[in-house]
C-alpha cells in the first residue's frame, strides 16, 4: 500500500458567499481543515452544506471569498483541475452501478493516466504496464475499503452499503490529499454504518489524507470528527471540537428549535 510521506496541504475556506437568484445560500462562510484531520460540516436541511461541497469541488462558483489548498487557489477552477490538484468527492446518491468493482475503481485512475489516445488504442507495451500498475493500485484500495473480495463482482449485485463503498473507493483511486464525503452512510443500516466508520479510520491512518464530511448521523460525526463547523441558513454559527459544538446553545436552537432559557428550565 502506497502511503503519503508528507502531510496534505491545509484547506482554507475564507468568507465564501454564494447567491442563487437573490437567495443567499452561503453567507461569508469560513473554516479551515487542518492537514490530516477529519472536519465535519453539519446543520439542518437547507443549511448550505451541499452548496459548500459544490464550491469546494468546483461545481459552484462563489460570488465572494476564496478556497485555497495550500498555495493553490481553487476558487474559480474547473472541477477537473481541482481534482488534479488533489480534491476528490463522493455524492449523496450512488452514481454508477454498471460494470464490476474493478471497472468503477479504474474510472478513478483515469485522470492519473499518462498514456495518450493513440498509444492506448494501439495497446503499446508501456500502456499495458501502466494499466497493470493502475489495476494493482485499485485492488489495494479495494482491500483497504473492504471490497477486495468483490473486486471482480458486478456492482449491481452488491448490497447498498457495498455500493456506497465503491463510490468511496473510486474517489480514493484519484489519490487525493483531501477527500470530500457527502453523506457517506445515508440509507445504511447500523452494521453498514459501523463498517463505514472503520473504513474512514483505516483510510485516514493508511493514506494520511484530510477528510471533509457532510453527515446527518450525529453519532458518526462525534466518533469521527476532529473539528466540526455548523451551518444554519447559509451561515457558520459554531465551530469547535465535537464536544464543544454539541453543547453550543446556537446549535441546539438550530437543530431543536430550543433556546438557552428552555434548556435552563429543563
Amino acid at each position: 500500500m502506497t502511503v503519503r510521506t508528507t502531510a496534505p496541504p491545509e484547506l482554507a475556506v475564507t468568507d465564501v458567499t454564494v447567491r442563487f437568484a437573490g437567495l443567499t445560500a452561503l453567507d461569508a462562510v469560513a473554516f479551515t481543515v487542518a492537514p490530516g484531520s477529519v472536519h465535519a460540516l453539519i446543520g439542518p436541511n437547507g443549511a448550505g452544506k451541499s452548496t459548500c461541497f459544490n464550491v469546494l469541488s468546483g461545481l459552484c462558483r462563489p460570488v465572494g471569498g476564496t478556497v485555497r489548498l495550500g498555495d493553490a487557489d481553487l476558487t474559480r477552477l474547473a472541477p477537473h483541475r481541482i481534482a488534479a490538484l488533489g480534491v476528490a468527492r463522493t455524492f449523496q446518491n450512488i452514481v454508477t452501478t454498471q460494470g464490476t468493482v474493478a471497472d468503477n475503481l479504474m474510472l478513478g485512475r483515469h485522470a492519473l493516466s499518462r498514456a495518450g489516445f493513440a498509444a492506448s488504442a494501439l495497446r503499446l507495451p508501456h500502456v499495458r504496464r501502466e494499466q497493470r500498475a493502475h489495476l494493482a493500485r485499485a485492488r489495494e484500495i479495494a482491500e483497504l475499503t473492504g471490497l477486495g473480495h468483490h473486486f471482480d463482482s458486478p456492482v449491481a449485485l452488491l448490497s447498498y452499503g457495498d455500493r456506497k463503498r465503491v463510490e468511496f473507493a473510486r474517489a480514493l483511486c484519484l489519490e487525493p490529499s483531501v477527500l470530500l464525503l457527502d453523506e457517506p452512510v445515508a440509507g445504511m443500516n447500523a452494521a453498514e454504518r459501523a463498517r463505514t466508520v472503520e473504513v474512514v479510520h483505516a483510510v485516514r491512518a493508511e493514506l494520511g489524507l484530510s477528510v471533509v464530511l457532510v453527515e446527518h448521523d450525529m453519532g458518526l460525526v462525534m466518533r469521527l470528527a476532529d473539528e466540526v463547523t455548523v451551518l444554519d441558513f447559509g451561515r457558520a454559527i459554531a465551530h469547535g471540537t465535537p464536544d464543544e459544538v454539541r453543547g453550543d446553545p446556537e446549535v441546539l436552537r438550530a437543530y431543536l428549535g430550543t433556546g438557552a432559557e428552555q434548556e435552563d428550565a429543563a
